[in-house]
């Protein structure tokens, strides 16, 4: 289930980034925030911060951008996780 979650991040940050303007973005990014409420269900605060890092590292490798600013969809799932 990590792997399969994993590459969804991926999958969806990167066309979020990439087509910022796509029809489709609303619609990954509260997908986006239903993984974020998985993890944090099966693993808690570390969960979610070690999932992050490991698709941060990928995406800036990947297609070289910062997708640091998907951190604030997951704030309202738990008083530990507040990003800007």
């Amino acid at each position: 289930m990590d792997f399969i979650l994993e590459e969804e991040m991926i999958d969806i940050i990167t066309l979020c980034l990439q087509e910022p303007n796509s029809e489709l973005v609303p619609e990954k990014k509260e997908r986006f925030k239903e993984i974020g409420k998985e993890l944090f269900e099966s693993g808690g605060l570390d969960a979610m911060e070690n999932f992050f890092f490991a698709v941060d590292n990928r995406i800036q490798g990947e297609i070289n951008k910062d997708p640091k600013s998907f951190r604030s969809l997951w704030n309202e799932i738990t008083d530990g996780w507040n990003y800007n």
